[in-house]
């Protein structure tokens, strides 16, 4: 019996071969074997240079055209020559066969420490926790791997993480720290500064602050500081405020201006011990003892490269063994 011929199945039709769920219409390995035959003239030079077999390589470019119903070359019996759908085709086919190496180079080097960039954000501090000898200690041990280290205040570097500018950084609590991982490292007392040992001669209170000619630094963030911010939530509660006679930009020149008696400030223990302070200069605690807590924070959900991973992981250990 001669068999009836039905109608086409669904996979033969062509709009089965344009359904979403069909296989893409040219993979990576198609337009690298349809370049190389371009550019070398046979699908046998292609096959060589990709290690392959000649069968392969005109296979692969026979789907293409197949697919697509028109001839990517002209079969000549000794070379290949471009059709108008090739020429037009090459241009796209180098920038996607382009575009598919350099993310597997930035994934392969993102799953190692042998390239990519480490993004980290530091304090604006940072070289009084020793956080200095943090970057040489990376490049020593990692020197295929850039650094880009950005030193702003607390407020700016949560925002940058929160933002994915930044992988992560250390900052000084409290921060507005909504889709952050926060995780906190080191306390460090917050003291108060003055060359007038009269005025260091007992623990300070809020309104004795108030009262206080204040030199205070990181003017660009002003109360936004994590500091300053904690300053003033408690003189809110006390019912006093605190203002700055002078205000600027880094703790040395505060200092300097505190050192020539013109009023006092508030600095961390770190930068009291440090070789910066000047010699002239008294501390005392606060009646309520205050405190930076330096954190290191990451975007909630973020997985680090491994190079930031790394860096994050030595700038832990140096603030906890300092």
């Amino acid at each position: 019996m001669t068999p009836t011929t039905g109608p086409s199945s669904a996979s033969d039709s062509p709009s089965a071969r344009t359904s979403p769920m069909s296989p893409p219409a040219m993979t990576l390995n198609q337009l690298r074997a349809f370049l190389a035959a371009a550019r070398l003239g046979t699908f046998s030079a292609a096959a060589t240079e990709l290690r392959t077999t000649q069968p392969s390589v005109s296979e692969l470019v026979k789907r293409m055209e197949d697919h697509y119903g028109v001839p990517l070359f002209t079969r000549r019996p000794r070379r290949l020559v471009l059709t108008a759908a090739g020429e037009e085709l090459v241009p796209y086919a180098q920038r996607a066969t382009e575009a598919a190496e350099g993310a597997d180079q930035a994934l392969r080097s993102l799953t190692s420490l042998d390239g990519g960039v480490a993004t980290f954000g530091l304090l604006r501090n940072a070289d009084y926790y020793f956080l200095s000898e943090l970057l040489e200690n990376f490049h020593a041990r990692h020197p295929k791997v850039r650094l880009r280290i950005v030193g702003l205040n607390s407020v700016e570097v949560a925002e940058a993480v929160s933002a994915g500018d930044l992988e992560a950084g250390l900052v000084v609590l409290p921060i507005d720290a909504e889709g952050l991982d926060v995780t906190p490292l080191l306390r460090d007392e917050v003291v108060y500064t003055s060359a007038d040992p009269g005025r260091t001669a007992r623990p300070v209170t809020m309104a004795d602050l108030a009262r206080a000619k204040l030199i205070l630094y990181d003017a660009h963030y002003g109360w936004r500081d994590p500091t300053r911010r904690q300053l003033a939530e408690r003189a809110q509660v006390e019912g006093v405020t605190l203002s700055a006679v002078i205000e600027v930009e880094h703790v040395e020149s505060a200092l300097h201006i505190v050192s020539r008696g013109a009023g006092d400030t508030l600095v961390s223990r770190a930068v009291a011990r440090s070789r910066a302070f000047p010699e002239n200069l008294h501390t005392v605690s606060l009646a309520e003892p205050l405190y930076d807590t330096i954190a290191v924070v990451r975007r909630q959900g973020a997985i680090l490269s491994p190079a930031t991973r790394e860096i994050t992981r030595l700038a832990r250990r140096m603030l906890l063994t300092h």
